[in-house]
């Protein structure tokens, strides 16, 4: 079977006309844009949607084990993770309530005070917020995190276990994609991310795809392409993630072997995310409107977007014009950037040297920085 690529999907799947649109009885979810300049939907059938909360069900279930948590609170962005999380803690017989991304970050605090939920299913960026902004963030009584979004870090994830009050084998993350559904998620006895059951991995490098892509330079290192046994409206067959993930193989987990990696590497397809994805066309699509021409350097740091325009100096006024443009262009990420659940995406120029680590990365790439410690006031 051929590689299902960014570009086959926007070919004829990623289209105005695709006819699951029509269709009663089918779940629609966007995301980002594509070089046509149409946001993504993506399509669940009802049974997709059951598959969809078993799979992920099962996956809470294993990561919460038997402690015996009883509340639960999901504070994250928009989308199917959003849509579904009171479910899946219901089906495990928790009390669980939901904050929205629109609040001011003062009211999210002011919940989780009211609240104490014992579980909190959230984004790393949200939770650096809540961090940052809580008196004592140990008052909470939040006694397991479950991660979802944006890659979190090993030494960022013990940082903010400190501040919680909690180990960090209380920290969880877990893996998953608007295509696919819940994909892996972290164990900490096999100190892995172990996939979801129905799914199919493979790892491939990056010139397989056919497009051009940069060489991965270690050896340990591959294009993450899975295959869903259960997914119906999507065409998840050697769907490529465009996630590079390190040491993908099978391990054996309870006397089965279970597909497994032991980290996310780096992203190298068009999408990157800011709290809710965006994709580099939909940063290319804003930046054109205001400059004729420009080389753009795009990168993330600390789950925060930073977009360079390489070159002559640009005006303040136009990078200012240009921030308030990308900040609502994906209207969720911006919502959340004035309820101040994120920061804001920087927009600089300038010439970057080619030994400047900003410019690690050439025009529509994207590079991901190392992380530094954000949990400081």
């Amino acid at each position: 079977m051929p590689l299902m690529t960014a570009s086959v999907l926007e070919a004829h799947y990623y289209t105005e006309d695709n006819p699951l649109a029509t269709r009663s009885g089918v779940h629609r979810y966007q995301t980002s844009g594509t070089s046509s300049g149409l946001r993504k939907s993506i399509y669940y059938s009802e049974s997709d949607e059951a598959h969809y909360l078993r799979i992920k069900t099962d996956v809470f279930r294993a990561i919460l084990g038997d402690s015996g948590y009883r509340t639960a609170m999901a504070d994250l962005g928009t989308g199917h993770a959003e849509a579904t999380a009171l479910d899946v803690f219901r089906r495990l017989g928790m009390e669980a309530e939901s904050v929205s991304f629109r609040l001011p970050i003062e009211r999210h605090l002011e919940r989780l005070e009211r609240f104490k939920p014992e579980v909190l299913y959230t984004m790393p960026s949200i939770l650096n917020r809540i961090l940052l902004k809580s008196a004592d963030p140990q008052a909470y009584g939040i006694r397991h995190v479950v991660l979802v979004g944006e890659t979190a870090a090993p030494a960022w994830i013990e940082r903010a276990a400190r501040s919680l009050g909690i180990g960090p084998e209380r920290i969880t993350d877990t893996y998953g994609s608007i295509e696919i559904g819940t994909i892996a998620y972290f164990s900490h006895e096999h100190g892995r991310y172990l996939l979801a059951d129905d799914l199919v991995a493979e790892g491939i490098r990056p010139e397989e795809t056919g497009e051009r892509l940069e060489p991965l330079s270690d050896e340990e290192e591959r294009v993450l392409v899975l295959t869903s046994a259960v997914r119906e409206a999507f065409p998840a067959v050697r769907y490529v993630t465009y996630d590079v993930v390190r040491d993908l193989r099978p391990i054996a987990v309870d006397g089965v072997l279970r597909p497994s990696f032991r980290c996310l590497s780096k992203r190298i397809g068009p999408d990157l995310k800011h709290g809710e994805k965006i994709s580099i066309y939909d940063i290319e699509n804003v930046v054109y409107r205001h400059l004729t021409e420009a080389d753009i350097r795009v990168s993330m740091a600390d789950n925060a977007l930073r977009v360079h325009i390489d070159g002559p100096a640009v005006a303040e006024a136009d990078r200012n014009a240009i921030r308030r443009d990308l900040e609502n262009r994906i209207p969720e990420i911006g919502a959340m950037i004035r309820s101040g659940m994120l920061d804001g995406i920087r927009v600089t120029g300038g010439a970057v040297e080619d030994g400047d680590p900003g410019g690690a990365i050439k025009h529509k790439k994207i590079v991901y920085e190392r992380r530094r410690d954000r949990l400081e006031p």
